[in-house]
């Protein structure tokens, strides 16, 4: 149990960082799609390795690959693109705080793929985090940087989309597995991205590499091992809701860090954000997790697998 929850905290603490270790590439020079082609690409590669190592690399079917490819290339990348675009733009704690929104839309959206009665228990989660989210935007006629905000807004949506689709195809390869082709793809679409659009260029300071690899390592490879470490400890429910400390690490960071400041009408509003985030974890996870056997592997647990995070 103990071991669980640490790994679980660490976990958090590497993803809370995360959008400090890009501010620190993105002012060395690097765009975007470049830190995120040379993330996921390290991550893929670290991924890969190890499973290969352990010969569990696995034989995807070729319906298993269209489905990665899809999740990976495609839903993975974009909400990526949105929460680091929101981290470019507007402070890094602010952005973090808009994308913990998702808990509550994946509620609303398992509720309409499974055909089910929206209830309080599905509505409630929604509709405290939008409370909070309008205490955190506040007036947006303040220089409040509009696109910004928006991108961050559409990541949390792209993430509950990720996670409502990603939970009901890839439950037949495991967490690791699974993570390791969708960071794969995941390069792929920022490398023809930034072929196309002409944003790919390596000729940033020196630095940025050791943020990149930051980003990678830290705040990738290691932040979402430990949450699978966690989450098979600890039931894939509890594991989310300590993963809780991440805005809050992020928000400190970004105050020591980078000195962004937020209002207390904007952290008031965080607060309401994440007491959303948790109902909405605790009313899309079956009761019976809250008890689950530890001893159950992380493979079998649908909702471990989508802690892929940005």
């Amino acid at each position: 149990m103990r071991r669980g929850v640490v790994a679980t905290l660490v976990s958090a603490t590497g993803f809370g960082l995360m959008p400090v270790f890009a501010s620190y590439a993105y002012g060395t020079g690097m765009s975007v799609t470049t830190l995120l082609m040379v993330r996921f690409a390290i991550a893929a590669a670290v991924f890969l390795a190890w499973l290969g190592l352990r010969g569990r690399l696995g034989r995807p079917t070729r319906r298993q690959w269209a489905t990665l490819a899809l999740l990976g290339g495609g839903m993975y990348a974009a909400q990526s693109l949105l929460y680091f675009t929101a981290v470019q733009r507007i402070a890094p704690a602010l952005a973090v705080l808009l994308l913990y929104l998702y808990p509550g839309l994946v509620s609303v959206l398992s509720a309409l793929v499974d055909r089910t009665r929206i209830g309080w228990t599905v509505a409630g989660p929604i509709l405290v985090s939008l409370a909070g989210l309008a205490l955190v935007v506040g007036r947006l006629d303040t220089g409040l940087d509009v696109p910004g905000v928006l991108a961050a807004v559409g990541a949390a949506v792209a993430y509950a989309c990720y996670i409502v689709l990603g939970s009901r195809v890839s439950a037949a390869l495991s967490p690791a597995v699974t993570t390791a082709y969708l960071a794969m793809f995941a390069t792929g679409s920022f490398a023809l991205l930034g072929l196309v659009s002409g944003g790919l260029d390596l000729g940033f300071a020196a630095p940025g590499w050791g943020w990149a690899a930051a980003v990678a390592l830290v705040s990738t490879v290691l932040a979402i091992s430990l949450f699978f470490v966690g989450a098979t400890a600890l039931g894939p429910v509890r594991a989310s809701i300590l993963s809780m400390l991440e805005p809050v690490v992020a928000v400190l960071a970004s105050w020591l860090l980078l000195g962004g400041t937020l209002s207390w009408a904007q952290l008031a509003g965080g607060a309401v954000v994440l007491a959303g985030a948790v109902w909405g974890i605790l009313a899309s996870a079956p009761r019976e997790r809250l008890t689950a056997d530890s001893d159950v592997p992380a493979d079998r647990r649908g909702s471990s697998s989508a802690r892929s995070r940005s």
